[in-house]
Parts: C-alpha cells; sequence; structure tokens
C-alpha cells in the first residue's frame, strides 16, 4: 500500500496475537514499529523478531490505563524520530461474564483498558500530529459493539463507546488532516479470545458456535486483521475517515 515507508507507528497491544502481526506487517511495508505493549517482554519480541527479519522496531513497556505512563512512552517515541505519523489503538481485554453475574471491579478493569487506554493515546498522540500537519489513528473495536454479545456487555460498552469516539474525533480534526477509522474483528484466535472462552466453561462448544456463525467458516486468524489497518493508515485511505469496517468472515454484515 502505497505512503507507509518510512512511517513512524505506534501499535499497542503489539506483544499480542493480532497487535504483533499488525507490528510485522508495518514493518515488512518499511514502516519504523514502536511495539507498545504492558509486557516489555513480549514487546520486545515482536520488535526482535521484526529487527531479525530486517524491519525496524522498538518495543515499550506501557500501561495504556496509565496516563503518566501513555505520555512518557509516547514522549521517547517522538524523541526518537521527531514524528508520529500512525497510532493503532489495538491493546484490549475481555472476560465472557452475563452482566447480572459481573462485578464493577471487572468493569472497571474494562472501561480502564478498552476504552480509557485508546484515550490516554489519542490525548498523548494528537498534539504531535496537530503540529506536523497530518496523521492517521486506526482504533481496534469489535463486532460486539456493532451488533452486542452475549456474556460481553461492558466490554460492548467500550467498544460502542470507542465507534463514537472515533467518529468525534475523526470530526474534529478533518481539518489537521487526521483520518480516524476504526476495524471491527470479530472472533479471532488470540489470547483474549481463548480467555473469553475459557470464561463460558464450555470453550470447545462456544468456539464451534462461532465458528458456524460465520458465513465463510471459519475462526478468524491474527494475520486476517493487518490488511484492513494498513489500508486505514496508507495513502490509499488518504480521503476516507470515520468509517467502520468488520473483519469477522460475514459474522455481522451492518451498514
Amino acid at each position: 500500500m502505497r505512503g507507509l515507508k518510512d512511517k513512524i507507528v505506534i501499535v499497542t497491544g503489539g506483544g499480542g496475537a493480532i497487535g504483533g502481526a499488525t507490528c510485522k506487517r508495518f514493518a515488512a511495508a518499511g514502516a519504523k514499529v514502536a511495539v507498545f505493549d504492558i509486557n516489555l517482554a513480549a514487546a520486545e519480541a515482536t520488535a526482535a523478531a521484526i529487527t531479525a527479519a530486517g524491519g525496524l522496531a522498538r518495543g515499550f513497556g506501557c500501561d495504556i490505563t496509565d496516563y503518566a505512563a501513555v505520555k512518557a512512552a509516547t514522549d521517547d517515541v517522538l524523541a526518537r524520530h521527531g514524528r508520529i505519523d500512525v497510532l493503532v489503538n489495538n491493546a484490549g481485554w475481555d472476560v465472557f461474564r452475563l452482566f447480572k453475574d459481573s462485578t464493577p471491579e471487572e468493569w472497571h478493569k474494562l472501561i480502564s483498558i478498552n476504552l480509557v487506554g485508546a484515550l490516554n493515546l489519542h490525548h498523548a498522540v494528537l498534539p504531535t500530529m496537530i503540529a506536523q500537519g497530518g496523521g492517521r489513528i486506526v482504533n481496534i473495536a469489535s463486532d460486539a459493539a456493532r451488533v452486542g454479545s452475549s456474556g460481553e456487555a461492558v466490554y460492548a460498552a467500550c467498544k460502542s463507546g470507542l465507534l463514537g469516539f472515533s467518529k468525534t474525533i475523526a470530526r474534529e480534526h478533518a481539518r489537521n488532516q487526521i483520518t480516524v477509522n476504526v476495524v471491527c474483528p470479530g472472533p479471532t484466535h488470540s489470547a483474549l479470545f481463548e480467555g473469553y472462552k475459557q470464561g463460558a466453561g464450555n470453550p470447545e462448544k462456544l468456539e464451534e458456535a462461532f465458528r458456524r456463525s460465520v458465513p465463510l467458516g471459519r475462526i478468524g486468524e491474527p494475520e486476517d486483521l493487518p490488511g484492513a489497518v494498513l489500508f486505514f493508515a496508507s495513502d490509499d485511505a488518504a480521503f476516507i475517515t470515520g468509517q467502520v469496517i468488520s473483519v469477522s468472515g460475514g459474522l455481522t454484515m451492518a451498514g
């Protein structure tokens, strides 16, 4: 895709399955990748794999729920490279629990990671993008935000909030040539999905139910997501902002 070479890209949750696949795809396109993850060892492992393949990346330990930590990490990227061209808010966490059985402690953790974390990153990066005359933000939400999902009430609420937030920031900063778009995965093999299944008590049955509900007949793989993310980050999407695309095998077909 056009326009990704030498771009400075931050990917949160870059030590995980989807985040790692996304970091590697950006690096393969010639971007310089800042791999953010609360697990520094996982971030460094992704960065090392990229470096071994001939790409450019560095791992950063960053708790996205901590505004001061986010600011320090983004300032570090800015000091090293002088700009931040792309932000991908990918980090997330989920637990399978009917809302009536959930706890306020779980709500707070879900909200902190899945919504507040993204707010922190936007707040830290937007001034730089404004000053440099543009940028790309891609937020990873979920099909749960578009149609709901049993056992994921608070997670779906957070991701729905991220959709509304993204569209608002897209409107507020279009004049700054900053685009903001959203990718919504469906069920995808990852640590998040595995944890979600375990919470259901019968993970094999739940996965089979998801598989049967996907028109393309399978659960997503981490490598299914980066194409849509890189498209929104590329020059090919320069005239696209405030949009949402599902990458879910047809699980949802929202207009």
